[in-house]
């Protein structure tokens, strides 16, 4: 099991502290299919993963929104024939916090164990 699936968010407040960027960028290079990048001046994480029909792109967009709802940490998921993009940060915060860094991992591991 993966560091960072055996972690789970934690509550955060309105001033808990952004991630830094080491560690943004640090997870990037571990995870280089994930955007960094910002909107609005809010800096976010985002990820498309591809899918042969639209029904496999639904299973997926479900099983996200589940791993969200068990978390309490909800991302924008954009839904299309064929893709799942995913958008993770902390609207409290305005920004990255370490939670969008655990559920962009998570993501990743729930699209990987469709494939394997």
């Amino acid at each position: 099991m993966s560091e960072k699936k055996q972690r789970r968010c934690t509550a955060c407040s309105a001033d808990a502290p952004k991630a830094g960027h080491v560690s943004v960028k640090g997870f990037q290079l571990k995870h280089p299919d994930w955007q960094i990048l910002t909107e609005d001046k809010i800096e976010k994480l985002r990820r498309r993963y591809p899918f042969s029909s639209y029904a496999e792109a639904v299973d997926f967009t479900d099983e996200v929104a589940a791993l969200a709802e068990f978390e309490d940490h909800h991302p924008t998921l954009l839904l299309e024939w064929g893709a799942v993009t995913v958008t993770w940060w902390t609207h409290k915060i305005g920004g990255l916090h370490n939670n969008d860094l655990i559920m962009a991992q998570a993501t990743d591991e729930l699209f990987d164990s469709r494939v394997s």
